[in-house]
């Protein structure tokens, strides 16, 4: 499950957080990791740079920007179910 965050602080690489950017948060990959998210509901997909830490929350594997859960089509939901590929 992915779900997506906007606020305007800084993130776990020190970068201040921009919610118009197409950027994510993960656990364990490397800052600057370059990952495609494909909402598997509508098959839109995007790719996203790795720049802060989380989530957090049990069952979610990534935390994108707002505008990439808006590009991905879950943006009012909130939370979707995503397949992620490592493209750089």
């Amino acid at each position: 499950m992915a779900s997506y965050y906007g606020y305007g602080g800084r993130t776990a690489n020190g970068e201040r957080h921009n919610a118009q950017a197409l950027t994510a948060a993960h656990r364990t990959l490397p800052f600057g990791t370059k990952v495609r998210v494909t909402n598997t509901a509508n098959g839109r997909s995007v790719v996203v740079r790795i720049n802060d830490r989380g989530p957090f929350i049990r069952g979610r594997v990534i935390d994108v920007s707002t505008a990439a859960a808006e590009s991905l089509g879950f943006r009012s939901r909130g939370v979707a179910r995503v397949d992620l590929a490592v493209v750089n």
